[in-house]
């Protein structure tokens, strides 16, 4: 079989329809990678260069030839590098942050214990194993869940046999390898306290303490009233610096919309261009409330009144300087939510993702179904549920001991079930 070639450009430029580059570069996102922690440095290699973590994926390259890799040994190395690239962009930015943390951790522990660069990769499950349980007791279990899927996203992105089978993996995952559950075994400084749920009281508090009138405490006042209704992470109505602002990325004045149904009932519709779990965005939506000092339309209104900006400018920009509009970071909110908690002793473990506990328990509350509030939340599967296991109030109706109270509450609360005589077996 001959080797391909990267075809010459010709007069009728078909050539322009191949090996086009790629744009995966965040030009916002152009810093140098920082030095290795003293306890996570890896040892010298030409096959893993210092680079940013959200580039470890791509950039550190396999030592050994896999059969996968031998294949290919006859394209040219670009389009080697533009299957790997193609690969790599079905995870976000912060995904990859994450999963090159994990990689580093990895070949840290390899340089630790002399196993070579060609043994790292197709990894076994005797090495994933070791490599688990080196660490637990001192991660989390979702932490050594993080890392095994951030390897296994490295032997997909070169792709290089990934020859351990689901349930190897998850009995790996579940502790079930060394005999023990690495959550029970992790300690106690890696498991945070439950994070306590904002509720509209927390929305009316706020509101008292913030100055409506001023760029920064109103902007922060909409950003945290819509993202509690909307149900969604405080990280995607925020950037993560000032400086990272991306309208492509990004939410931005033009991605809002107020909307009517058929019957003339307003809609608030915000279209995220990215989120943590979809680099092709999602949409969410909330309406109005009666309340309006918790109304997610009052608060955006004044907001935008306040700080007026172009359609391609952050949605919740903010007048810092009388010249300037300055993106609203996730930081400046939390460090909002952190400082009223403080002073009330009632708030200590509120957070930025109380928001979204709260939202989720906001509509429960008031008898909205628990499909719609999953379609809502965007969850694809159910961790949802893992909220309501940490949260009594929602749970309150179904323990009490009047029937007739309980039998109200299965008709628009509990999730559709399909009866036994429903289903007819042909």
């Amino acid at each position: 079989m001959n080797s391909l070639k990267k075809p010459s450009h010709t007069s009728n430029n078909k050539a322009d329809k191949f090996n086009t580059p790629l744009n995966n570069t965040d030009p916002t996102q152009t810093s140098a990678p920082r030095p290795y922690h003293p306890h996570l440095t890896p040892a010298p290699s030409s096959l893993r260069p210092h680079c940013l973590a959200r580039d470890r994926l791509l950039s550190w390259r396999l030592a050994s030839s896999t059969p996968e890799a031998a294949s290919s040994m006859q394209l040219p190395a670009e389009i080697i590098h533009q299957i790997a690239s193609v690969i790599g962009t079905s995870w976000t930015e912060a995904t990859k942050e994450l999963y090159g943390t994990s990689l580093l951790v990895y070949h840290v522990f390899c340089d630790m214990n002399n196993i070579p660069d060609s043994a790292g990769c197709p990894i076994s499950s005797d090495l994933l194993s070791a490599f688990l349980a080196s660490c637990t007791g001192a991660h989390s279990g979702s932490t050594l869940a993080n890392y095994a899927a951030g390897i296994r996203a490295w032997h997909i992105v070169h792709r290089c046999t990934w020859d351990i089978n689901e349930r190897e993996y998850k009995a790996i995952l579940e502790g079930t390898v060394t005999h023990q559950s690495t959550t029970r075994l992790a300690p106690a400084s890696s498991k945070h306290p439950h994070r306590a749920p904002f509720t509209t009281d927390t929305l009316k508090l706020l509101h008292g303490i913030l100055n409506k009138d001023n760029p920064c405490n109103a902007a922060i006042y909409a950003c945290i009233v819509v993202t509690f209704h909307c149900i969604t992470r405080l990280g995607e109505f925020t950037v993560p610096s000032i400086k990272s602002f991306g309208p492509t990325k990004h939410v931005s004045r033009a991605s809002y919309h107020l909307v009517h149904n058929h019957q003339g009932l307003p809609v608030m519709v915000f279209n995220l261009p990215a989120t943590k779990c979809s680099i092709k965005g999602e949409m969410v939506q909330c309406t109005p409330q009666d309340n309006p000092v918790t109304d997610p339309m009052q608060a955006l209104q004044n907001h935008i009144h306040l700080n007026p900006a172009t359609k391609d400018t952050h949605l919740f920009a903010w007048k810092h300087l009388i010249h300037s509009i300055r993106p609203l970071s996730k930081a400046e909110v939390t460090r909002m939510i952190v400082k009223v908690a403080k002073s009330h002793p009632g708030l200590l473990n509120l957070k930025g993702h109380s928001l979204r506990i709260g939202g989720m328990l906001f509509y429960l509350l008031n008898g909205v179904p628990f499909d719609v509030v999953k379609t809502m939340g965007c969850w694809s599967g159910d961790s949802f549920t893992i909220y309501l296991r940490h949260h009594a109030l929602v749970l309150t109706p179904f323990l009490q001991s009047k029937p007739e109270l309980l039998n109200a509450l299965k008709g628009y609360i509990l999730p559709p079930v399909w009866c036994r005589e429903q289903v007819r077996v042909p």
